[in-house]
């Protein structure tokens, strides 16, 4: 990965590990409470609301090649139930390890002699910058591993009904009569029968009438 673009020590993502300095085995322990940055966790199923706050408790560890980062996340996500659609908020607790490596060192800590050209090496390494780091990359990457890809209001959280969309959860009753289609075929063709026959009923009495009245 490229390296990180003018980090602002102002932004409540980005950390400072000059305390550390480059001592193997120094490390320093933080809490920050900061708001969700937009879009935190999956788009359209289930997040952090945007500035909702989230706690962050960090170990920052300082190793031959850079600064590790262990730390954890806590915040409450808002989602809809995949099940009945219905609202729900859940806990979401997140934990991650990360390693900043410093530009100038090796996969063994050693300084190198002059920057590597090899794009592939660098592809998924996150690098520290003036002795700064952007924790928001591992951040999103956290949550969305901790976030459920199908969350639902509770375990056996029976839905909607199919035929009318009514939640079941509210009505455990609730249920249509089903109606056999063969039977539903039957019971029109028997319907059509019996009002051909009484048009013949109807057609047979007024002949009746027709008749007496010829006779008299």
């Amino acid at each position: 990965m490229a390296l990180n673009a003018r980090l602002d020590h102002r932004n409540p993502l980005v950390f400072d590990t000059h305390e550390l300095g480059r001592r193997p085995g120094a490390q320093q322990r933080l809490t920050r409470e900061i708001d969700a940055p937009k879009d935190l966790g999956i788009q359209g199923v289930v997040g952090v609301p945007e500035g909702a706050p989230v706690k962050l408790v960090l170990r920052l560890e300082s190793v031959m090649e850079g600064v590790l980062v262990t730390g954890t996340a806590r915040a409450q996500a808002e989602g809809e139930c995949v099940r009945c659609l219905e609202p729900l908020e859940l806990e979401l607790e997140a934990d991650f390890q990360e390693m900043f490596s410093y530009p100038d060192a090796d996969d063994r800590g050693r300084v190198k002699a002059e920057p590597a050209d090899d794009a592939e090496e660098d592809e998924d390494r996150l690098f520290l910058e003036d002795g700064l780091f952007d924790l928001e990359p591992v951040l999103r990457d956290a949550v969305v591993l901790a976030l459920p890809m199908q969350p639902v209001c509770q375990d056996d959280c029976p839905g909607l009904c199919s035929e009318c969309g009514a939640r079941l959860a509210d009505d455990p009753d609730h249920h249509h009569d089903a109606t056999d289609i063969r039977w539903a075929a039957l019971q029109g063709l028997a319907g059509s029968l019996g009002d051909g026959e009484k048009d013949e009923m109807s057609g047979a009495e007024a002949e009746a009438g027709v008749d007496e009245k010829q006779e008299k």
